[in-house]
């Protein structure tokens, strides 16, 4: 018998682990190492950032938390999206207008 693409996506996420959700604290903090500028610096200059987000992820540690490099670098992406769609949102007239948590911090960076 075989299954069908969609039904083996279904049961691999199932079988996959979710993450713990970011606190606030944590999310400020991502903020905060992401955003000094050496960072910014080292990210603006790379294709391949995966040392940046190791150092990112060594940060956090520093800070208190326990996050890998590939969570700092999904909750990078996740912020960033938010921030762009709200911002975009609130580019058109006439709309009402938007905003996404954590927004002033992203706007800053």
């Amino acid at each position: 018998m075989q299954s069908s693409s969609a039904e083996v996506t279904m049961m691999e996420s199932q079988n996959r682990k979710r993450a713990p959700a970011w606190t606030e604290w944590e999310v400020r903090d991502l903020i905060a190492v992401w955003g000094e500028e050496s960072m910014l610096s080292e990210l603006r200059s790379s294709f391949r950032n995966a040392k940046t987000f190791v150092k990112i992820s060594q940060g956090m540690k520093d800070r208190g938390h326990n996050k890998d490099p590939k969570q700092c670098c999904m909750k990078r992406k996740e912020l960033r999206q938010a921030y762009q769609k709200t911002r975009e949102a609130n580019g058109h007239s006439g709309s009402e207008l938007q905003t996404c948590r954590f927004y002033d911090e992203l706007h800053a960076i």
